[in-house]
């Protein structure tokens, strides 16, 4: 089993509809027919939701999206219309809101990888591919690969799974010219924030991207949109540099403490079970914000504070 464990009732707020509950985001539509996305502190790991929120997430993850977005402006354009909170919203809404465009969203989860780890290691180390690209031999975990690869993976459900496709299953689902545009787009982008990254002195070892169309008026050709956060430590792996090694994993600016922690004889949860996870001890939460917030503070060059 797998999803909430303790499913959050949406706050409602006068002039908006709530539309969906995501593993961290909550999903309105205004008047207007913009969407209004509002990014918990909730986190997730294997699949679950857990009961314990880290403070200051939500807003990290908006933060540095919107950052992200302007230094991706002249690749791809992107969704966000405004960051003013709509009229009656709590005030605890504020630095995590985003109004955005109404897009057609493309059902594919597109991840970019520069690095070997995660479910692409596993899949390497059985066929010696990655969403059916073969790969050299001699790679370990935290190899960087000879150049970044798309590797496109199935959009799932809260308390689902993405699952790995190949990129002719995306073409066959989206259309060939789709396909081909989201994979040019997708390794432009990750190039552009990889090497941004790297100036920082963090390694981008892979992320994912959502992407939808505009819904043109008559006459118009609907254009692809960068859509949902990007480049955050909820969608990406972030490396420091200076002590990165192939052949062990790696310390990173995301959620591995809390997936660490979880796997730890100390939590007494077994993953493969069918009970949710426990809620996550005081020390592991402010250490868990702490990564969070080093990632922004690395990449953008600012203080959290």
């Amino acid at each position: 089993m797998s999803g909430f464990v303790e499913k959050p009732e949406p706050i409602q707020v006068p002039g908006l509809v709530h539309l969906h509950t995501g593993k961290v985001r909550e999903l309105y539509q205004n008047e207007a027919g913009d969407l209004v996305m509002v990014a918990s502190d909730r986190m997730s790991a294997y699949d679950w939701v857990l009961p314990t929120e880290i403070p200051d997430k939500g807003r990290v993850l908006t933060q540095l999206s919107l950052w992200w977005f302007d230094q991706l402006a002249d690749l791809v354009p992107n969704h966000v219309i405004s960051t003013e909170l709509p009229p009656g919203a709590p005030a605890d809404w504020e630095g995590r809101t985003l109004v955005c465009q109404s897009l057609a969203m493309v059902p594919v989860e597109c991840v970019a990888r520069g690095y070997l780890t995660g479910s692409g290691l596993v899949e390497y180390e059985q066929t010696r591919t990655v969403c059916g690209l073969a790969l050299p031999e001699g790679l370990v975990d935290g190899s960087e690969l000879p150049a970044p690869i798309f590797t496109p993976a199935t959009k799932a459900e809260v308390g689902e799974h993405d699952e790995n496709v190949t990129y002719e299953e995306v073409a066959r689902q989206v259309g060939a010219e789709t396909a081909a545009r989201l994979r040019q787009t997708t390794l432009a982008v990750y190039s552009r924030a990889r090497d941004v990254a790297r100036e920082r002195g963090v390694i981008l070892a892979d992320t994912k991207f959502e992407f939808g169309h505009t819904r043109p008026g008559a006459g118009e050709e609907p254009v692809l949109v960068l859509g949902d956060e990007v480049l955050t430590p909820d969608s990406s792996r972030f490396w420091p540099a200076d002590v990165w090694e192939p052949g062990r994993a790696q310390p990173s600016f995301d959620k591995q403490y809390v997936r660490d922690w979880l796997t730890s004889p100390e939590s007494g949860w077994d993953r493969k079970g069918e009970l949710p996870p426990p809620p996550l001890p005081a020390e592991v939460v402010t250490a868990t914000r702490a990564k969070y917030i080093e990632a922004y503070e690395r990449l953008t060059g600012l203080s959290w504070a």
